[in-house]
């Protein structure tokens, strides 16, 4: 009999289920090949779909494609644990199995019965094993029928097996030797599911558009190229640079630096340019000649905010003049559908949505922009739409700009997923910032090793970089909007420009109109993340541009310009947030050196309500003491209240203060989701007291109980498409329209530049208020042209 896999839609075509396991199975040991393990990832792909290996399904998927409007019922039938539960069965339940091969079974088969709803838990919440009552106690109609099947036609799954356990052993001597906590073992796990999701989807896709499997990207001489050019671009600036300015000679001597440090092997290594000093030219130097020296397949760079990816992607682009090659990836436009049960999840496979096909792995392009959010959701959020690109990190470049970005309650989760891609995953790490926080500092370290700063005697070269003086004009009651507008127009009497950066778009608005409403005799600026990348763009350049004529003006933004934007003032006032933040917005006034030194403010509003803004509560308390101690005796800190040795003690002081919210703590259930996914300690020991009776597994990761809670930013958003310009209108109307995979793969690219992400009080009242557009049978929301303005972006 021939065991159907899929049907394609547009002609009928039938894949068959022997044909898919093995191309899946050689996808994903190619995929699971760059850290080890091959056969782990290749078995989890060979035996992923084996529960269609019977009458039962093939009638299940006929019957559904016959009949698309009226599908079979959910449930009907479960194929995910066919595979795990032969594993389990015939090689962890056997007598004389050993410890090895027990540990292999249960991560291939926890991948298996996971690939179409997400990891599970080995030991729960309600101190149960869904691995267990899934592999052990699950009914499956037809299973001895597929394990016939199945071993008709692969009659060498023993000695296979057997490779795939060496890997284990080879993989656990690693984590002995680099000294890795017991979370590595979770990610080992993740990468193997990784592999297979991937390489599961990719097949499908590519047999239902038809297409044959791609040859792989030849990204090496791809670096070659855009290294050549590179340089002679770099060359051509330093021709038309003044030579003789310190500042000039600093850049370039720093840039060198970066080359030179490219030639060693890969590890993680921090770069503490100071702001202004050539960050993203240095660090995509760095990464195309070690690109090239270590035949790496893609530079990934991981920025604080969307809000600036556009700007340093744009400049890359520049500078090895490919426009195609690099990836902005600021969000999932399309929001994963999640499952409460394998039984709607199946019904949702069956049916085939195109959402679970896109090619949105990174694994396309040579190089990507994108997130600290979205490089977070890779490793720790649930479903199946993120982890497909944790494989693609593998044998990378990353660069992190703004490193201490890093959400409070993710530190943690950070530095063990750093410590996993360092030590298995051959992937070199640049952390880069111009204020180094101290991620050695806290419990769970960063293994950052003791030489890997790549800039030397850095100290010297901040001095030389100081073109600015903060003052503190910061209050107990902080200054309200319209204090603040006066206070900026006193200002305005002796400079022909000025930056306000406020914490809050709320604080934003109301200055602005305040000085709007005001007889001034300049240009004001208005700058939200209620604007889309591509309307950002626009205004960022109007402003560069104005700035340059030497036009008077004012710009008051929220901390979206702080980072990653090469835009200079006269002037910058800065509300009281971290001092890391401070440096930052201190880097947007007299960037240049334009003058001698000019003048940061940081004050207080009273306009800002920052009591659940966290991170900026407790970093703003930090400041406050980093500057009450800097007026006792200025002294300690160089008389600089950017210094490294100031920024190094105010990162000490803050990271003590968040000690107890480093690990991802989740109230909700009493636990934190650092130590679910590391030894579930609590979880295990209660289970063992509960069942009294030897465990059956080995493995103890409470995956989904972690994974549900999980969120990078405390208050999520959605992704919504508005009608900027003409291109925008024409991309909805597209979108809301029939197409095939690979035209929805570009139009959503293309979308990228018009995506803003909205809160859901904000997302709710614009739904209410019937301002929104569903498009491709509500997956994807688009704004209403009445809702869209060019001095708001988003907002009435």
């Amino acid at each position: 009999m021939e065991y159907i896999a899929h049907i394609r839609e547009s002609d009928g075509e039938v894949q068959t289920v022997e044909t898919h396991l093995r191309e899946v199975q050689e996808l994903a040991e190619r995929f699971g090949e760059k850290i080890g393990a091959k056969h782990l990832a290749g078995l989890a792909g060979l035996l992923h779909d084996m529960g269609k290996l019977t009458e039962q399904f093939r009638n299940y998927i006929i019957e559904a494609v016959n009949n698309p409007n009226n599908p079979p019922a959910r449930g009907t039938v479960d194929h995910s644990t066919a595979g795990g539960k032969y594993l389990y069965q015939y090689f962890h339940q056997v007598e004389n199995a050993t410890p090895l091969e027990k540990v292999a079974v249960e991560w291939v088969a926890m991948s298996i019965l996971s690939h179409h709803s997400g990891l599970r838990d080995f030991i729960s919440d309600k101190l149960s094993s869904p691995f267990l009552e899934r592999v052990i106690y699950k009914d499956i109609k037809e299973f001895d029928l597929a394990v016939t099947a199945f071993l008709e036609s692969y009659i060498s799954i023993s000695e296979y097996f057997n490779e795939a356990v060496r890997e284990i052993n080879d993989l656990l001597q690693k984590r002995k030797k680099e000294g890795l906590q017991a979370i590595s073992l979770s990610l080992l796990i993740k990468f193997i599911f990784s592999c297979l999701i991937d390489a599961d989807r990719t097949n499908t896709m590519m047999f239902e558009e038809n297409r044959l499997e791609e040859v792989p990207f030849d990204s090496h001489q791809f670096f070659k190229e855009s290294y050549e050019i590179f340089m002679d671009n770099i060359n051509l600036l330093k021709q038309n640079a003044d030579l003789n300015l310190p500042i000039n000679i600093l850049r370039s001597s720093m840039s060198e630096q970066c080359e030179t440090i490219a030639y060693k092997p890969s590890g993680i290594y921090t770069l503490s340019i100071p702001t202004g000093g050539g960050k993203t030219l240095s660090s995509i130097r760095y990464a195309l000649r070690h690109a090239i020296e270590y035949r790496k397949d893609r530079i990934i760079y991981i920025v604080p905010y969307t809000t600036i990816i556009e700007q340093n992607a744009e400049e890359v682009r520049k500078y090895i003049r490919n426009e195609d090659a690099v990836l902005e990836h600021h969000s999932n436009i399309l929001e994963e559908e999640k499952f409460d049960s394998e039984e709607e999840a199946e019904k949702y496979h069956v049916k085939q949505k195109k959402q679970k096909l896109l090619r949105d792995n990174w694994g396309d392009s040579p190089i990507v922009f994108t997130t600290m959010v979205q490089f977070l959701n890779v490793f720790y959020s649930g479903g199946t739409r993120n982890i497909r690109r944790l494989h693609n990190l593998a044998n990378s470049i990353l660069v992190f700009d703004e490193v201490q970005s890093v959400p409070i309650k993710c530190v943690s989760l950070f530095n063990e997923a750093l410590n996993f891609l360092k030590s298995y995953c051959n992937t070199s790490i640049i952390l880069c910032t111009a204020t180094q926080p101290a991620l050695d500092f806290v419990e769970n370290k960063l293994k950052i090793p003791h030489d890997a700063e790549i800039i030397k005697n850095i100290n010297e070269v901040s001095k030389h970089f100081k073109r600015v003086n903060i003052i503190d004009k910061t209050d107990e009651h902080g200054l309200q909007a319209n204090e603040l507008r006066d206070f900026v127009l006193k200002e305005m009497e002796s400079v022909d420009s000025l930056l306000v950066i406020l914490n809050t778009k709320t604080a934003v608005k109301k200055l602005y109109e305040e000085i709007r409403d005001s007889n001034i005799d300049f240009e004001l600026y208005h700058l939200s993340t209620n604007m889309c990348p591509a309307h950002r763009k626009v205004k960022f350049e109007d402003l560069k541009n104005r700035l340059k004529s030497g036009k008077r003006l004012v710009c008051v933004s929220s901390q979206l310009i702080e980072a990653g934007v090469d835009i200079s003032f006269q002037c910058v006032i800065r509300s009281l947030a971290g001092l890391d933040s401070i440096a930052q917005a201190a880097g947007r006034c007299n960037r240049h050196g334009e003058d001698d030194i000019r003048i940061v403010y940081i004050i207080k509003s009273a306009d800002e309500v920052v009591s659940n803004l966290k991170d900026i509560k407790i970093g703003g308390e930090q400041t406050a003491r980093v500057l009450y101690e800097f007026k006792r005796d200025p002294s300690r800190y160089g008389n600089d209240l950017l210094s490294p040795e100031a920024m190094k003690l105010y990162f000490s002081y803050y990271y003590t203060a968040i000690s107890n919210e480093l690990n991802y703590p989740i109230a909700k259930i009493g636990q934190n989701g650092f130590d679910l996914i590391n030894l579930n300690q609590n979880y295990f020991q209660a289970y063992k007291s509960k069942h009294s009776k030897k465990l059956e597994i080995f493995s103890r990761q409470a995956f989904a109980t972690m994974e549900k809670h999980f969120k990078v930013i405390d208050s999520p958003t959605t992704s919504v498409l508005v009608p900027y310009n003409k291109e925008a209108k024409e991309i909805i109307a597209e979108l809301n329209g029939e197409m095939d995979l690979r035209d929805m793969n570009y139009l959503l690219r293309k979308a990228q530049q018009y995506v803003v992400n909205i809160y859901k009080p904000e997302m709710d009242r614009l739904e209410i208020d019937g301002y929104i557009d569903y498009l491709l049978h509500g997956e994807i929301y688009a704004l209403k042209e009445t809702a869209y303005s060019v001095e708001w972006g988003i907002g009435l």
